[in-house]
């Protein structure tokens, strides 16, 4: 599925062609003599598509251990940008073009087939060293905002067909031709002096991350060569990345007087692989990939084969396979948070409960920053029906982490578990919230007030809570018919 399809078919056709564009009806957002954006508007503009990703788009890969280690590599790579206070966020998309992405407000999209397409983890460090040089230097902003009068509702769906454009130009164009953001269609490509610019910027980042800074040309270089062979392969990132021989030249040239320096792969770079592969195709399928990979010893890192073929066993309900592999994985010596995870799965997936959850605690202690862990231990106690034990364990990470949308919906199961209604729905309308969906916070508040559960301290707080983002469901809903 192409991302952001049905989205700029269906917001650029509300907010477009409903109500076309004039200037006279619109807020001025500011003033925009440097042709920029400003940056709080750059990130609600990049909060509110993001939202509708999560909501909407059926390709948005919610897995925990593929987000983490994106994030750990942005966070590694966006420290030593330079803008390192940006605040960036990485997130996975489930499609096999050979893609990423940069949307306004520093959210950017790594596809699945760009991260197993990857023959290093410095090639992929240098593309997403790229796409963090586009937010740095503000390409994106200078895109989005072309006019000087424009509403938020516009500007959203132009940032939605920015982001059509990186996955489909055809969709993109399809999407905006009989709408007034036909003249931002042009704009849909950065321009050669962007990409220069990314180049630069991306390649200095590399280099002073520790990458090997040849990773970013010998990926460019790989890419095209595949687009000469294979027509339709890996269209998507160099339509809207113009690459040039120029370009290359000057990667190259940059590289010359640095020494080479070999930078191995991380072991979470390998098992992210290792999972992304195993995703693939049907369980059998994916068995028998990771059988010959094993067989015939190509691989790069046998620990990660063999996690990617216990993950295949697991998604098979092979539990004894799984867990052989994953052991074998375990006595190569290496210390890795997604191992533990898939052996607790394991033991619990096989009825070994109390097996499963013990591994999750040690391994907590281990990795205490690893979220998914945080979401596998609460998730298994939810499904052994250990409600009261959730309920204490995501209460008290959510003093840690107050904004994490999971643990909300994670809280929200264990009270419906409990029979507690009315502090289920509240705490759904929380999550709700978080994800930008305010009126059905509002719902689900209403159901709370309705629940006929919660006591006079608990009704105070719904009600104060619920009138909050009534109002805040007015502002948006004036912004869009803006």
């Amino acid at each position: 599925m192409l991302i952001a399809h049905r989205l700029v078919a269906g917001i650029l056709a509300c907010s477009l062609v409903l109500q076309p564009l004039r200037a006279d009806d619109l807020p001025e957002l500011g003033d925009v003599a440097s042709n920029e954006l400003s940056l709080p508007m750059e990130k609600k503009i990049g909060q509110q598509i993001m939202h509708e990703i999560r909501w909407r788009e059926p390709s948005y890969l919610d897995d925990s251990d593929v987000e983490a280690y994106l994030n750990q590599l942005g966070g590694q790579l966006a420290a030593v940008s330079n803008d390192p206070g940006l605040g960036f966020f990485f997130f996975p998309i489930n499609d096999q073009n050979i893609n990423a992405f940069a949307m306004p407000g520093g959210y950017i999209g790594v596809h699945s087939g760009l991260i197993l397409s990857a023959q290093s983890e410095s090639e992929l460090a240098g593309v997403m060293a790229h796409e963090i040089s586009h937010v740095t230097q503000r390409h994106i902003a200078r895109q989005v905002f072309q006019s000087k009068k424009i509403g938020m509702a516009s500007m959203v769906a132009m940032g939605l067909a920015l982001l059509a454009a990186r996955s489909s130009g055809q969709v993109a164009g399809a999407a905006i031709a009989t709408t007034q953001a036909g003249a931002i269609s042009a704009q849909l490509a950065f321009s050669r002096d962007f990409e220069r610019e990314a180049d630069r910027q991306g390649f200095d980042i590399l280099r002073k991350s520790g990458f090997d800074v040849r990773g970013m040309s010998a990926f460019f270089e790989r890419l095209q060569r595949a687009v000469r062979l294979y027509e339709n392969n890996a269209t998507a990132y160099l339509r809207t990345h113009p690459l040039t021989g120029e370009r290359l030249t000057d990667m190259q040239n940059r590289e010359q007087p640095i020494g080479y320096r070999q930078m191995p792969d991380s072991v979470d770079f390998q098992l992210v692989r290792a999972k992304l592969r195993a995703m693939q195709g049907t369980p059998r399928e994916a068995i028998k990939d990771f059988e010959t990979l094993l067989s015939e010893k190509k691989y790069a890192a046998e620990a990660a084969a063999r996690y990617g073929l216990a993950y295949a066993l697991y998604r098979g309900r092979d539990w004894a396979g799984a867990e052989r592999e994953i052991l074998a994985a375990r006595q190569l010596k290496v210390s890795a948070a997604m191992i533990e995870r898939l052996l607790a799965d394991i033991r619990i997936a096989g009825g070994n409960v109390d097996a499963g959850l013990s591994v999750y605690r040690d391994a907590m202690v281990r990795f205490p920053l690893h979220m998914g862990l945080l979401y596998g231990y609460d998730g298994a106690l939810i499904a052994a029906r250990r409600f009261d034990d959730s309920l204490r364990f995501s209460e008290a990470q959510l003093q840690n982490y107050p904004d994490d949308v999971r643990l909300h919906k994670m809280r929200a199961e264990s009270y419906a578990g409990l029979g507690r209604k009315a502090q289920q729905h509240q705490a759904l309308a929380q999550a709700f919230a978080l994800q930008g969906q305010t009126a059905a916070a509002v719902e689900q508040l209403q159901l709370a007030e309705r629940a006929g559960d919660a006591n006079f301290f608990e009704l105070s707080v719904i009600d104060a809570r619920l009138r909050e983002l009534k109002r805040q469901l007015l502002e948006e809903l004036k912004e869009k018919r803006n």
